[in-house]
């Protein structure tokens, strides 16, 4: 149960963001994941679930036209190689075992040893923490939202995480919590230790918000 006092010390724990995306029902502190499940199953909306509290996924049409592109280049790699496997936004996955927390990435890679020391086979939340996270910035996300998801990301045991922002047209590539180098729209993401040998031109994946009829 959270111990704020109020609505708005909630939201700011839960990073400034706005009320709309607290769902009430149930009550703040009372949902499980079969919540999450129920929602997405009945209402095709998307929720995570943190501190027992569920919060919309917020993800517009641009945005989601990134995030298709780069799992798009990311699972022809990983897929190539044999490497694991790569999900989308509505991939929920238990970060900690023991936490009401799930979270949605827009995109993530696990590879085979990380999928093969879980128990992720049949599950529709794994408890698994991705070797690779990405969220592409939407416009309801705050900086405090994106600091906390990075924070919890990382102490999971995530080890590389990209934050794309469609507005500046960059990407923050995050190698720890604090540890981050922002590219700009003429260079080259590649995968680092992660993923080596995988690249991506920024310049062709941001073109893809120039499409006109």
């Amino acid at each position: 149960m959270p111990t704020t006092a109020s609505l708005a010390d909630l939201l700011q724990d839960l990073g400034g963001i706005s009320p709309e995306r607290v769902r009430m029902r149930p009550a703040p502190g009372t949902a499980t994941e079969q919540d999450v499940l129920e929602i997405e199953a009945k209402e095709k909306r998307l929720f995570e679930l943190v501190d027992g509290i569920l919060v919309e996924k917020v993800m517009g049409f641009w945005e989601s036209v990134l995030a298709v592109a780069i799992s798009s280049a990311l699972r022809a790699f990983v897929i190539q190689r044999k490497l694991g496997v790569v999900a989308g936004a509505d991939g929920m996955v238990r970060l900690f075992p023991n936490l009401n927390l799930i979270r949605m990435p827009d995109v993530v890679y696990v590879s085979n040893e990380r999928l093969a020391a879980s128990s992720a086979r049949g599950r529709a939340v794994p408890q698994l923490a991705p070797d690779l996270v990405v969220e592409v910035l939407s416009e309801g996300n705050t900086a405090a939202e994106m600091s906390r998801k990075r924070r919890e990301y990382f102490e999971a045991g995530v080890r590389l995480v990209w934050i794309v922002d469609p507005q500046l047209r960059t990407v923050d590539v995050y190698t720890g919590i604090q540890e981050v180098k922002t590219l700009r729209e003429d260079q080259l993401l590649d995968g680092g230790e992660v993923l080596p040998g995988f690249g991506l031109d920024l310049s062709q994946l941001f073109s893809e918000l120039d499409h006109t009829p």
